[in-house]
């Protein structure tokens, strides 16, 4: 599960890899049981926008998958992607189990440790929670107002999830 920002951008990022079987968008995180939209946006629930992943780990690889999301967002932004202002769009991967943990860990570690993003890292690996599917109208939002390409905030979305994919 994975937050990055926007759920619809994570969402249509991760759609377009080979061997993602499905995604939804909800919330996770927080500390007040089913969240409504309106609830996380304001802020005060605690719950971050997230993406639960479901993938064959014949087809894709955990690091496969933790490639994409470092790819799709800014890891060095506290609380924000793009316009997109709250903790509820921060950087969060929530792991399911010690060998997804190690993972997201060590990938994390080794991305700072390349320089290439020039700040620190603020992204949190913490233990998955409760998913709180989002209400139906969000799941594959962009897909469904054909902006399938992505938002267009920070070059997000299909494009930049293909090309990370590719690079895996």
């Amino acid at each position: 599960m994975f937050g990055a920002g926007c759920f619809w951008s994570i969402e249509e990022a991760f759609r377009q890899v080979p061997g993602v079987v499905n995604v939804a968008v909800g919330y996770s995180g927080g500390t007040v049981p089913n969240p409504t939209y309106h609830m996380v946006c304001s802020d005060r629930t605690g719950h971050a926008e997230v993406a639960y992943i479901e993938y064959d780990a014949e087809q894709v690889s955990y690091d496969d998958l933790l490639n994409v999301f470092w790819q799709i967002h800014d890891p060095t932004t506290l609380n924000r992607q793009g316009v997109d202002i709250g903790s509820q769009y921060r950087s969060a991967i929530f792991f399911y189990g010690d060998e997804q943990r190690a993972a997201a860990e060590a990938s994390r570690e080794q991305l700072q440790r390349s320089g290439r993003l020039g700040r620190p890292i603020v992204t949190e690996v913490c233990p998955a929670g409760v998913f709180y599917r989002a209400e139906e109208y969000h799941q594959r939002y962009l897909e469904k107002a054909g902006l399938s390409e992505g938002c267009g905030i920070n070059g997000c979305g299909g494009k930049i999830a293909r090309k990370a994919a590719r690079q895996g």
